[in-house]
């Protein structure tokens, strides 16, 4: 019996704020919080260029109250959702053919790896020139920058199929179409979802800037609107709302291909 209760004991979690990585995190953001506060009110920088704490959260309640944010809002998630499908399904295709294909493997991935790290804002007066100053310019720069990421996980999760799974299917007798559906796309389902997720962000990025320098709605727009009218504590705090928007969906993302599963196992 002591032993059950040593057992039922050790296996009793700990409190969250016991665990030191916890603590740590704590510590860190408190000391960033600290550190913000000190340099708004220190004078070392032109003024209101680091406003206070309490001016940014008075700036982020009245951001979230506010009709016209969430308008500009839905128009970039709009933006940003159409250059993902595009640009995933593209990178996607493109991935699995890379990656099932010695040859064109060997051909073109090396230009997806130069291309991939290239700034896309380079390709934007292109993008311009091709569809207009409308929302199709902004998509398209979204669309560039999420495909690389895509193809080349997608291409690197290919080669880490293993064999006997891709001879089950040819025994069956399975087509091209089966291969991929019941196959490739399950058996490198994590490569594929980290590929979504990195390219989620670029093309968030992408379609921000592209929203920066040239649209009259958008998130972008109003960041650089704000920017623009020196309103610092509007600027800082859609920055903020951007940024836990962003990592809220990208959690979503690994929770649906079910990788913080895998990492809290």
């Amino acid at each position: 019996m002591a032993h059950a209760g040593q057992l039922t004991a050790a296996r009793t979690p700990r409190p969250a704020l016991a665990d030191p990585v916890t603590m740590v995190r704590i510590a860190i953001i408190v000391g960033v919080l600290a550190f913000w506060e000190v340099l708004s009110r220190s004078g070392w920088l032109y003024r209101d260029v680091v406003p206070s704490l309490v001016a940014i959260s008075k700036a982020v309640g009245e951001l979230l109250i506010d009709k016209d944010y969430y308008w500009n809002l839905g128009w970039t998630g709009f933006e940003v959702a159409v250059a993902l499908g595009i640009g995933g399904v593209g990178g996607l295709l493109a991935g699995l053919i890379l990656g099932s294909n010695k040859l064109l493997g060997k051909s073109f991935e090396p230009y997806l790896y130069y291309l991939g790290p290239t700034p896309k804002i380079i390709f934007f007066p292109v993008m311009i020139m091709w569809f207009g100053i409308g929302p199709g310019s902004k998509i398209a720069l979204g669309t560039i920058s999420c495909f690389f990421p895509i193809a080349l996980s997608t291409a690197a999760g290919m080669r880490q199929i293993k064999p006997v799974l891709i001879s089950v299917g040819r025994t069956y007798r399975a087509n091209a179409w089966q291969m991929m559906t019941k196959i490739y796309i399950p058996a490198m389902r994590h490569p594929i979802i980290n590929g979504i997720r990195l390219g989620l962000g670029v093309a968030i990025i992408g379609t921000l800037l592209a929203e920066t320098k040239l649209s009259n709605k958008g998130i972008g727009f109003l960041i650089i609107n704000a920017y623009s009218t020196f309103d610092m504590p509007r600027m800082y705090a859609l920055l903020i709302v951007l940024f836990v928007l962003s990592i809220g969906v990208n959690a979503l993302v690994g929770r649906f291909g079910g990788l913080d599963k895998i990492k809290r196992s």
